[in-house]
């Protein structure tokens, strides 16, 4: 029995010794850096953009791979990347558009899709010049998506002369240029369609533009909503893709489902973009 128990007593201590063994041949690999990328492209100066030809080429972005090394000698391939297009060097201005790139080192844009970015991207104004700076940002995508990125490193800009057209609005607009919300979110309506003669001018839309739209509503908090552009008709109305998303604004569609207006009840004005295809809800 005592040889017994100095065997346990052995086996025990060996494989103590063995974990710290382990403990102590492991290595903690730390992120060292890399290089910032370096951008260019077919194009110097300025970008054409011909409204007659838009499915040509406009332009071509290529950068350097920013070589991300970690303490164990392997480098990341899992790098991520945003194009940038600004109009100030600092490229924190409203105007600045940022597209998301996964792992490729250039990309081509035809004139329509540069346009795009331009113009309902951008918000920068038609049939006028301008000057944009592009660059690309690199960065390794965390681990954890509430993580801030790791990495993150951005090239010298690249300047050019741009004059964007009016391109197609991303989202049909109203036919008949007149806009009214219906639903429960409406309180005094519910869904009523045709409305009731009172109630029409307080759930009208004004037109800013062909294209733009704007209307300060009192609204149920939780309640659901849709646009159309007749009084009594559906034929024509506009809402959101996926049911119940984005009660303060986003993306919308023709024909999808109803709307959610914001969880507290109150005065709001929503503006509605069929250039961009995006509306936002604001308290008032």
């Amino acid at each position: 029995m005592k040889n017994y128990i100095h065997k346990i007593l052995y086996i025990s201590g060996a494989g103590l010794l063995m974990m710290a063994s382990c403990k102590k041949d492991e290595a903690k690999v730390t992120f060292e850096g890399g290089t910032a990328p370096v951008l260019t492209a077919n194009v110097s100066d300025s970008i054409s953009l011909p409204i007659g030809d838009t499915t040509a080429t406009a332009a071509t972005f290529s950068w350097t791979n920013p070589n991300y090394m970690f303490s164990d000698g392997t480098s990341s391939l899992d790098v991520n990347y945003y194009l940038q297009f600004d109009t100030t060097s600092a490229f924190n201005s409203d105007h600045l558009a940022s597209v998301g790139i996964n792992g490729n080192l250039s990309v081509t844009y035809t004139v329509a899709q540069l346009n795009a970015i331009f113009a309902n991207g951008m918000l920068l104004a038609t049939d006028a010049p301008h000057t944009v700076l592009v660059r690309i940002q690199s960065f390794l995508p965390p681990f954890v998506s509430t993580s801030a990125p790791v990495g993150v490193m951005s090239s010298s800009p690249l300047s050019f002369n741009v004059t964007p057209y009016s391109p197609p609005p991303a989202v049909v607009p109203p036919p008949n240029d007149s806009l009214y919300i219906v639903g429960s979110a409406v309180a005094a309506d519910n869904w009523a369609n045709p409305m009731p003669a009172g109630s029409i001018a307080s759930e009208t839309f004004t037109k800013l533009s062909s294209t733009h739209y704007q209307l300060i509503i009192d609204l149920v908090g939780g309640g659901e909503y849709k646009l159309v552009s007749s009084n009594g008709s559906w034929t024509n109305q506009w809402s959101v893709a996926t049911g119940d998303t984005y009660p303060n604004g986003g993306p919308f569609v023709s024909n999808g489902n109803n709307c959610i207006a914001p969880a507290t009840s109150g005065t709001y004005l929503i503006d509605v973009n069929f250039q961009t295809g995006k509306f936002t809800v604001t308290a008032h």
